[in-house]
């Protein structure tokens, strides 16, 4: 490339985006990579991705900076997360980080420091349709790394100035490639679930964050009896089985969690099976939800690690549809998100009502 694009590239300090810095250099990009702190969860662990991210970008010759996000974190983010849970819904904060701060903040942020586009190590590809005239989001090229399911939020514009560039590799490529070039991040462990609860320990995390008690309340079966005492409704999660501290003589699973009333609905395993569900704030990649073709079959999932399934959407309001599966889906889980695909692009998603 004759004139250089500068790209502003989110930087964690792990394997994934410390390659796609790599690729995007090699591809004749001016990079300047950039951390966001996000969340305090101690020295340790904020100090080691900035200084991993920092010694990348020395390696390869590019410019870091650290990006303090932690405000809009905190309220976009974390606020939402806890708010859900007393709710009694099991939200994905990845949808939600992605949407206010990924996929927003880092583009102000990338107008400021007079870059034309910003980049992530996401794996998902991004394609210019010249029949359609549209951007298209499509599965990364290693279903099992996919992770389109939580970028639905993006639109046509943010398409047009994105770059994943780690979308067409597998992760073991992408590891060899860090060690070719001698990065010591090459055998770094990817991170796993929710970046600001490093222990996964969900429950701690809402206690001590939340401006709220989770008293304890009643578990009811379908019809309204009381089967006994939970914990707080923050405990538990839809299709969840262990540790409800109950026996029933069978296997009993949470089907129904409600915040309002403080009550944890209990079942057998055939009433976690539902053909239909609503979803809010919903946003299509390529269409309005007015162009929205009824008939069609879609592929949708209802969680990260579900199976796809073909169904249909029907507009039932402002920003809200209606989704019916052709085949029953389980455990589908209030405050998760449901997306949907044309193939490999991803058509788009929303919050499960």
């Amino acid at each position: 490339m004759t004139n250089k694009k500068r790209v502003l590239l989110g930087m964690s300090g792990g394997v994934d985006s410390s390659v796609a810095a790599y690729l995007l250099k090699e591809q004749g990009y001016e990079v300047v990579g950039a951390t966001m702190q996000l969340w305090d969860m101690g020295e340790g662990v904020e100090n080691t991705a900035i200084k991993d991210a920092k010694k990348v970008c020395e390696k390869l010759g590019i410019s870091h900076t650290v990006l303090d996000f932690q405000e809009n974190f905190k309220n976009k983010v974390i606020n939402n997360f806890i708010s859900e849970y007393f709710e009694g819904h099991t939200p994905n904060p990845c949808v939600f980080c992605n949407k206010h701060i990924k996929f927003n903040e880092l583009y102000n942020k990338a107008e400021e420091l007079g870059c034309e586009y910003v980049a992530t190590g996401h794996y998902a590809l991004i394609e210019y349709n010249d029949e359609t005239g549209k951007y298209e989001l499509k599965r990364a090229a290693n279903d099992k790394k996919d992770q389109t399911y939580v970028l639905y939020n993006m639109n046509q514009d943010k398409l047009s100035k994105t770059l994943f560039p780690i979308g067409n590799f597998d992760k073991s490529r992408i590891r060899e490639i860090a060690k070719e070039i001698g990065l010591e991040v090459h055998n770094k462990p990817d991170s796993q679930d929710i970046c600001f609860i490093p222990n996964h320990d969900y429950e701690e995390f809402l206690l001590k964050n939340a401006d709220r008690k989770a008293p304890k309340g009643k578990f009811v079966d379908k019809d309204g009896n009381e089967m006994g005492e939970h914990n707080g409704v923050i405990s538990y999660t839809i299709g969840q089985r262990k540790g409800l501290g109950v026996t029933f003589g069978k296997p009993t699973y949470v089907i129904d969690i409600n915040g309002k009333n403080n009550s944890v609905t209990l079942g057998g395993n055939e009433d976690l099976f539902k053909d239909t569900l609503t979803a809010k704030d919903v946003n299509f990649l390529m269409f309005s939800i007015d162009e929205l073709d009824e008939t069609k079959k879609y592929v949708a999932k209802i969680r990260y690690s579900s199976n796809v399934s073909f169904a249909t959407i029907k507009k039932i309001g402002e920003n809200r549809v209606e989704v019916k599966f052709e085949t029953p889906q389980r455990a589908i889980t209030k405050g998760q998100s449901v997306v949907f695909y044309d193939g490999d692009v991803l058509v788009g998603g929303g919050i499960i009502e």
